[in-house]
């Protein structure tokens, strides 16, 4: 089973019994936010350059935590082209999507968004206002707390948000599927608009910091003192990340038809659930693989086709080797001549957001002509002895490119993209 109907994408008339040609997926626009930057220009320029977004967290106390450092968005507000009263109250997440839906939104110029559909994955939901409003009226004890402090905490709210603020009267869905979220929205999208369901959908994956996420992972002792280090030897754990992803996903015959920039093609996607663990991935990688063939068989691709691998890469000990291990089992030989990294070494672990913020840098990198590093490798683990790009970004001619994003419980997705024209 594949992740979606792209396996069976060549329809078969009912009346001739012939296939059609397969419905190609363009993605039309894309937008983005993290601790790089707002806006794609920002997020490109960081990723070429190395740079590394983890800091000290200013949003909220660290203290009693293993860490205080986080990967912030600074700045966050409502974007200029949406009226302050439609986002009053938002979350910091739905102000995260918003941001990088607007950008995706205007690039692909699809005017009124009637019909369009919006598919969004989050864990966080407006998670961080509610903690908020909690803590000014229950520990502080200055302000009561509103009903209207809480409206946006459920995580359907973001893609309500989103929906209402572009106009958007398509069906909307929110996906919930740990750090494979927003992965999964970006692959969904692409089956209903390949199925003829909806005509175009904005789609991707938006999370904020909180205290929730942060005080948790720091129980389970995963968060790394120092910035994460993917795939080095004295890793020790993730940083936790913010921000969001977004991208517009149509039919490429409509896309040419209305002269829309065509900025990538969703090629295929597979997912898989691991059936082993709450936290821990499987040690043999068996869902991870799985993944990885599903979306080469969606795409009808050999492992041959692929130039560079975007990694879940968190810097735990386990998911690391884990990963190492299931890229050798899809790519065989092959996998010691491609290059694989993680961009968490620079925006750090955005949860839900993640999978889609990594699909937006590998489509980044085939546009740039570049392969992002893993900022902070200094030490490769033997165990972990693939290309991992260790330290600065470096110039690579990509065709075809892979992002797998693994979450919590075993949720696994491999997305494969191909970028579009060269240039933004």
């Amino acid at each position: 089973m594949s992740g979606g109907p792209f396996p069976s994408a060549r329809h078969r008339s009912p009346v001739t019994g012939h296939r059609s040609r397969p419905v190609r997926i363009a993605i039309t626009g894309y937008g983005s936010i993290n601790a790089l930057g707002a806006g794609v220009d920002a997020f490109a320029a960081g990723l070429r350059e190395g740079r590394c977004g983890i800091g000290p967290l200013t949003r909220f106390s660290s203290e009693g935590f293993r860490t205080g450092l986080a990967a912030e968005v600074r700045g966050l507000a409502v974007p200029d082209s949406v009226a302050p009263g439609l986002a009053r109250g938002a979350s910091p997440t739905g102000l995260l999507a918003l941001t990088a839906a607007v950008e995706a939104w205007h690039m692909a110029g699809l005017g009124t968004g009637t019909g369009v559909a919006v598919l969004i994955g989050t864990t966080t939901g407006g998670m961080a206002g509610g903690e908020e409003s909690y803590r000014r009226e229950f520990i502080d004890r200055t302000k009561r707390a509103a009903l209207r402090d809480f409206v946006e905490t459920p995580v359907s709210a973001v893609s309500d948000l989103v929906a209402r603020a572009l106009g958007c009267g398509g069906p909307r869905l929110t996906i919930s599927t740990a750090c494979s979220s927003g992965a999964n929205a970006l692959g969904v999208a692409a089956d209903w608009v390949r199925s003829g369901r909806v005509a175009a959908a904005l789609c991707g994956g938006a999370d904020s910091l909180s205290r929730m996420t942060y005080s948790g992972f720091n129980s389970l002792q995963a968060l790394d003192a120092e910035p994460c280090r993917p795939f080095d030897r004295n890793r020790a754990g993730i940083t936790l990340g913010e921000g969001a992803a977004m991208f517009v996903v149509e039919p490429w015959e409509t896309a040419v038809e209305r002269g829309a920039p065509i900025v990538g093609e969703v090629v295929g996607y597979g997912v898989s659930a691991d059936a082993h663990h709450l936290t821990q991935p499987r040690p043999d990688g068996a869902g991870a693989v799985l993944a990885m063939r599903r979306a080469l068989a969606a795409a009808e691709l050999g492992p041959e086709a692929i130039d560079y691998i975007n990694a879940h890469g968190t810097g735990t000990p386990q998911n690391d080797a884990v990963e190492t291990r299931a890229i050798k089992q899809v790519f065989g030989e092959r996998a010691y001549a491609i290059p694989v990294s993680s961009t968490k070494s620079q925006v750090g672990h955005c949860l839900a957001a993640g999978g889609a913020i990594e699909a937006l840098a590998s489509l980044l990198a085939m546009r740039g002509g570049f392969v992002p590093p893993t900022a902070t490798l200094v030490e490769p683990d033997p165990e972990c002895d693939l290309d991992y790009v260790a330290g600065a970004s470096r110039p690579a001619h990509l065709v075809t490119v892979m992002s797998s994003s693994y979450g919590f419980g075993g949720n696994n997705t491999s997305v494969v993209l191909r970028g579009g024209p060269a240039g933004r």
